[in-house]
């Protein structure tokens, strides 16, 4: 029961997680006119004050220590920060500037874009449904560029972004908050800089719109934060399998109010190519859940093996039979 209730717990954590990184194009453009740039630097300065206020109440910072010990860590940090930082941006100028659907494109190829890296990068071997998905999604694009007149340059940005951010975010394997508090720490000082400059032109949208839209900036530190409590909390709780499935909700989100709230276009061809990417993940999709239940399976049938010689071995000794008891006379010599 207390499990069926962790897990029902890590379900709606997910859900909550991607329902909000699904629904932030509503948030962005209410932070006009206030440029996509200085939004970004309110972004990092205000998510590494409620990252820091989240750490002191939970009393984590056991793991910066180690961190400022490992060069290489703190290497693969920087790196991180500023391909999220590009991400961040682009996505942030995309919506303000009316691309939802064309930003929501970049999350749905995503997953095959970290599919190629693992196979281009780490040297991965991919199963014949999964190569097929990745040349569905590579048609995908073809189409989409015939249809933009330009490759969807927007889209590649984002999921290829995300998909380095992923891959670095493996290797320093460092928690999601705690994670999220060194790299806003790495973008602390240039941020604030750049704010501090704007102010001292007299540029500077905080402040200058009222105390409603300088709250709204300084929410965008929540903004951030929240979903990947959320997200962190939902990962301990449920399969990964669960939480790969639910990461479509976001893009979902996203390409519903790109076509239903802010009214973008979506001619047959871009039809057609949103078409094949949502082929190649529906390919993705199953393959990776005939794999979990081979797997799963493959991993009871090892555990029953295991438990049946565990018992024969644990089980006594017949008692010799009353023949092989007897002891043989010696016959008489000839």
């Amino acid at each position: 029961m207390k499990a069926d209730n962790e897990q029902r717990m890590g379900l709606l954590y997910g859900m909550g997680a991607y329902g909000m990184w699904g629904l932030v194009p509503l948030f962005w453009p209410l932070l006009k006119p206030a440029g996509a740039v200085e939004i970004l630097a309110h972004r990092m300065v205000w998510s590494l004050a409620v990252v820091g206020v989240a750490l002191l109440v939970l009393r984590r910072w056991g793991w910066l220590r180690p961190l400022l010990r490992d060069p290489r860590k703190l290497g693969l940090i920087t790196v991180a920060a500023a391909v999220i930082t590009v991400n961040w941006g682009v996505y942030i100028w995309a919506v303000n500037a009316g691309q939802v659907v064309e930003a929501s494109l970049g999350y749905f190829i995503n997953p095959l874009v970290t599919i190629a890296m693992g196979v281009l990068l780490l040297k991965e071997r991919l199963r014949p449904a999964q190569w097929t998905a990745v040349g569905v999604g590579l048609a995908a694009v073809l189409v989409l560029t015939v249809g933009y007149g330009r490759p969807p340059w927007i889209s590649l940005v984002l999921a290829f972004s995300f998909a380095v951010y992923g891959l670095l975010k493996k290797k320093t394997n460092i928690g999601g908050l705690e994670s999220l508090a060194a790299e806003t720490a790495v973008q602390f000082l240039p941020a604030l800089a750049y704010l501090l400059w704007l102010g001292s032109r007299g540029a500077a949208d905080f402040g200058a719109h009222g105390a409603g839209h300088a709250a709204l900036l300084a929410a965008t530190g929540v903004v951030t934060a929240v979903p990947l409590i959320c997200f962190g909390a939902a990962a301990i709780r449920v399969p990964l399998s669960t939480l790969g499935l639910l990461q479509y909700l976001a893009p979902v989100f996203q390409f519903l109010l790109g076509v239903l709230y802010f009214h973008e276009a979506m001619p047959a061809e871009r039809w057609a190519g949103f078409s094949l990417v949502w082929l190649a993940l529906t390919i993705l999709t199953w393959d990776a859940l005939r794999n979990a239940r081979r797997t799963r399976a493959e991993a009871a049938r090892l555990a029953a093996a295991a438990r049946a010689a565990a018992a024969a071995g644990a089980a006594p000794q017949a008692p010799a039979s009353p023949e092989s008891a007897t002891v043989r006379r010696p016959e008489p010599a000839a």
